[in-house]
């Protein structure tokens, strides 16, 4: 039988899902850099409104930076954050515009011999991102390029958007495959010979071990770790930031080097550090680009497990 609660969430979640239907059509109509202008604008007034957002992006800055950033400093960024994320959203939404017109014309990158190689030897890969700059639509370069990339994304609580998401995603050419569900698909995809996305950047409820992030333990996902050093693949780190003139900037890193002491723990941990290193630095290279909003220091090493 059906709740009160439960209809009063099914309605929400209508009324979400047709906004972003909305958006995603006016977005589609204008001009990019009118589109931008006017997401920029909203950011100012979110920013405002958004206390909770705003105090945690504020907030965890200040974990982050510590003594290295003033006040002044890290206000400035945290609104640059907001005014950046309505921009990626605004280009995010114009994926099928981007691959019509071309994606070359707004997206320029460096080192992706890395991937390229990678993918060459036939076994797999993984593709190590972060949600940073625009992730999105680096997926869809990818698949524009000719990479069979799969990605694996969490659900959202929003059923319709956590479809919506997805059929964008597969529409673009970059397939998902869903968190914690589709083991199996996983496996398949790399067999096949497919990179395989993964962000592990964030505090979730998977299987995770502590590693230092800005000087401060976080809890971090080590699935891709696991996959690597199950299938022995490569893992290749490449993150797509956002230029002050609008454009977009993929960077391809070095393979990162697993660790092979004989000590399948301390290994393990170790190649989570690294990545997590890696990410780090591309972050402070950008800091405006990345998601303080989301509470990445959420657990500690003495909390109770979920």
């Amino acid at each position: 039988m059906t709740t009160t609660k439960g209809l009063k969430r099914s309605f929400k979640n209508a009324i979400e899902y047709y906004i972003v239907l909305a958006l995603i059509a006016f977005l589609r109509i204008l001009p990019r850099r009118t589109g931008i202008t006017v997401a920029r604008g909203l950011a100012a007034m979110l920013y405002c409104v958004m206390g909770r957002q705003r105090n945690n992006t504020i907030n965890h800055l200040k974990l982050a930076y510590g003594d290295e950033k003033t006040d002044k400093e890290i206000r400035r960024i945290a609104y640059a954050v907001f005014r950046h994320f309505l921009t990626a959203g605004v280009d995010a939404a114009r994926i099928p515009i981007f691959i019509r017109e071309g994606m070359d014309r707004n997206i320029r990158a460096d080192n992706m011999h890395y991937f390229e190689d990678a993918y060459r030897n036939g076994k797999g890969m993984i593709l190590l991102t972060a949600h940073f700059g625009n992730w999105e639509l680096l997926g869809a370069w990818l698949t524009w390029k000719g990479y069979p990339l799969r990605v694996v994304g969490s659900p959202i609580a929003n059923p319709k958007l956590d479809r919506l998401i997805t059929e964008t995603r597969n529409q673009a050419g970059y397939f998902n495959i869903a968190r914690g569900t589709e083991t199996r698909e996983i496996i398949r995809s790399l067999k096949q010979g497919c990179p395989l996305g993964i962000l592990m950047d964030q505090d979730t409820r998977v299987k995770g071990v502590f590693v230092d992030f800005f000087g401060r333990k976080a809890n971090t996902p080590v699935g891709p770790v696991l996959l690597a050093r199950r299938f022995n693949i490569p893992i290749i780190p490449a993150f797509m930031h956002l230029d002050k003139n609008l454009s977009y900037h993929v960077e391809c890193l070095p393979p990162i080097p697993m660790s092979h002491t004989g000590d399948p723990e301390r290994d393990i941990l170790s190649d989570v550090q690294q990545c997590s290193d890696v990410y780090e630095r591309v972050i402070r290279q950008h800091p405006e680009q990345w998601a303080w909003f989301h509470r990445r220091w959420r657990r500690r090493p003495d909390s109770p497990p979920n």
